[in-house]
């Protein structure tokens, strides 16, 4: 085991990645109309029933506004064949919609095909936690394949293997 117990956020966030995640594309519309979505791996379930899940984002993130005052948001699981779009979506190009295969889900939400699973989600609740805002939704419809996921670990994506 590596590490001093130090709690930095550099130090907390290597420790972190030590956790593997699922990648998705968390997307909503904004109050004009406009698509809005951004990477992320901070999704997780909460409830069965009722059938809710959760996701946070950077308070700083230019996005932020829009999720606030979004009443619906997609949780779009990643495939392991998409993850130009990952990388797409955590960058600043200006059209990230551009790319994908996208339709307009419950409240004309983005929804994008060809993933793992997605959650058509209407917002729960939120709040502030620390420099994150949590967003917790309702999951209205979702679809899911049996195709592998994307991961994510230790600051790089990974291919799912089955362990024989």
């Amino acid at each position: 085991m590596s590490g001093n117990g130090e709690l930095s956020p550099q130090a907390l966030r290597a420790a972190l990645g030590r956790f593997t995640t699922g990648v998705t594309i968390v997307s909503c519309v904004d109050g004009g109309g406009v698509p809005v979505g951004l990477t992320a791996n901070s999704f997780n379930a909460l409830s069965l029933e009722p059938p809710l899940v959760l996701w946070s984002l950077r308070r700083a993130s230019p996005s932020v506004g829009a999720f606030v005052q979004a009443t619906h948001f997609a949780i779009n699981v990643l495939s392991e064949s998409q993850v130009d779009l990952s990388r797409r979506f955590a960058s600043q190009v200006a059209d990230k919609f551009a790319d994908g295969l996208w339709s307009a889900g419950l409240d004309g939400v983005p929804v994008l095909a060809g993933c793992a699973a997605v959650f058509e989600c209407e917002r729960h609740s939120q709040q502030d936690a620390g420099d994150h805002v949590l967003f917790i939704g309702r999951v209205l419809r979702m679809t899911h394949a049996s195709i592998a996921p994307l991961v994510f670990h230790a600051g790089h994506y990974h291919m799912l293997g089955e362990i024989l």
